[in-house]
C-alpha cells in the first residue's frame, strides 16, 4: 500500500496551521530588579499583538547598562527599560538605541524629554529623597531638618543613613542633590561634616532601608535613610494592618531630593523593532501608565495618567528638587565618585 501523500498537501496543511494557529513571537525587555507592572496589563499588550513579552531583570539601573553594553553587538533583548537621567549620558555615548518617534510624544511633559534625537522616552519619573521615622522624632522631641545644612548639626549625630553613589543608584542621586546644591567644588565639604557627623554608609538601598533605617521592618539605628519620596505611600499601602497614615515621611527642602527620569528605548539589532515600537507606545498609553504608581511606586509622564488617591495621600512632592545638567554628570560623574571616595570611605 502507498502510504506516500502528495507534497502539495502537506505544504497546504503546514499553512493552514500556521494561518490558524501561529505561536506568538517573543518580545524581550531587559529592565531593573525594581521592574513591576500588573499581569493583566501585559497579558493586554501580549493578546492585542499575538506577542509573549519576556522580562529580563538584570540588577540594578546601573548594572543593567553595563549589561546592555557588553551584549550590544549580539543584544539579547528589543527594549531597555530604566536608565535614569544620572546613566542617560552614558547609555547615549555607547550608541545603544534606535530611534524612535511615539505618537503620543505630546502627551509628555517636555521637562521630561532629555534626548532631542529620540533615542530614548520618558517612562516615569520620581525623587530620591531622604524619609524620615515621625515616631523617633516625636518621642525625641527632635524638630525635622529642614536643609541640607541641617544634617550636619551635632543634634543629628549618628542618624542619617545613605548609600554608596559608586554602588547605588539612589546614593548617586542624593550626591547629585548636594552638588546641585553646594556646587563641584563645595559638596565635599558638606560631605567632611556629614562623615564628621557620623553619617552612616551602605552599598544599596535595600541594607539602607530595610536593616539600618528606624522606620521600616529592621528597625534599625537611623531614623533618617536616603530613599524614595514615595516610599511613605508603600508603607501606608503594603501595611499588614490598615494605617491611616504613613509612619515615614521626607525631607523636600530646597535640593533635599533629586528627580530621577526613567527611560526605555528600542536597543539596535533588535530583530523585532516594529513590535518594539509598539511597546513603547504600550508603556506611554494611559493602561500602562496608570499602573505605573502603585506596581514601582513612581509617576507617570502621561499627563492624561489618573493618580491613584491612596498614592497621593501619603507623599510630600519637592517644589524644588535638584536638578544636574546630563551632559555635566556625563563629563564629571566619575571623577565626583572617586573624589567622595577618596573623602569618605579612605
Amino acid at each position: 500500500m502507498n502510504t506516500k501523500k502528495p507534497i502539495f498537501i502537506v505544504i497546504i496543511g503546514v499553512f493552514l496551521i500556521s494561518a490558524c494557529g501561529r505561536e506568538p513571537t517573543s518580545l524581550v525587555v531587559m529592565t531593573h530588579d525594581s521592574f513591576a507592572i500588573s499581569e493583566a496589563t501585559i497579558a493586554a499588550f501580549e493578546e492585542e499583538n499575538n506577542v509573549d513579552v519576556v522580562f529580563l531583570p538584570s540588577g540594578d539601573a546601573g548594572s543593567t547598562l553595563n549589561r546592555a553594553i557588553l551584549l550590544k553587538e549580539a543584544p539579547i533583548a528589543d527594549i531597555l527599560f530604566g536608565i535614569d537621567n544620572t546613566f542617560l549620558s552614558r547609555a547615549i555615548d555607547e550608541d545603544l538605541f534606535d530611534a524612535y518617534i511615539t505618537p503620543l510624544i505630546n502627551e509628555i511633559s517636555d521637562a521630561f524629554k532629555l534626548d532631542d534625537q529620540n533615542r530614548v522616552v520618558p517612562i516615569d519619573y520620581g525623587d530620591v529623597c531622604i524619609n524620615y521615622d515621625k515616631q523617633f522624632f516625636r518621642e525625641n522631641n527632635l524638630d525635622v531638618p529642614s536643609s541640607l545644612d541641617d544634617l550636619a548639626d551635632p543634634k543629628y549625630a549618628n542618624l542619617l543613613v545613605v548609600e554608596n553613589p559608586a554602588t547605588s543608584s539612589p546614593g548617586l542621586a542624593f550626591m547629585l542633590a548636594t552638588i546641585a546644591e553646594y556646587g563641584e567644588n563645595g559638596y565635599l565639604d558638606f560631605w567632611e561634616e556629614l562623615k564628621e557627623n557620623g553619617v552612616v554608609i551602605v552599598n544599596d538601598w535595600g541594607t539602607a532601608y530595610y536593616t539600618n533605617f528606624s522606620g521600616s521592618v529592621g528597625q534599625g539605628n537611623q531614623p533618617m535613610v536616603v530613599s524614595y519620596g514615595t516610599s511613605p505611600a508603600a508603607e501606608v499601602i503594603f501595611a499588614e494592618e490598615e494605617l491611616g497614615e504613613s509612619p515615614t515621611a521626607s525631607l523636600v527642602g530646597r535640593n533635599m531630593c533629586f528627580r530621577q527620569i526613567e527611560f526605555a528605548g528600542i536597543l539596535k539589532g533588535s530583530k523585532n523593532r516594529a513590535l518594539a515600537g509598539k511597546f513603547i507606545d504600550f508603556m506611554l498609553g494611559t493602561k500602562f501608565q496608570e499602573d505605573i504608581p502603585l506596581n514601582m511606586f513612581v509617576f507617570p509622564v502621561n499627563q492624561n495618567a489618573h493618580i491613584p488617591k491612596e498614592f497621593l495621600d501619603h507623599i510630600q512632592v519637592p517644589d524644588h528638587p535638584a536638578v544636574v545638567d546630563i551632559d555635566k554628570i556625563a563629563e564629571n560623574r566619575e571623577v565626583w565618585i572617586e573624589a567622595w571616595r577618596e573623602l569618605i570611605l579612605r
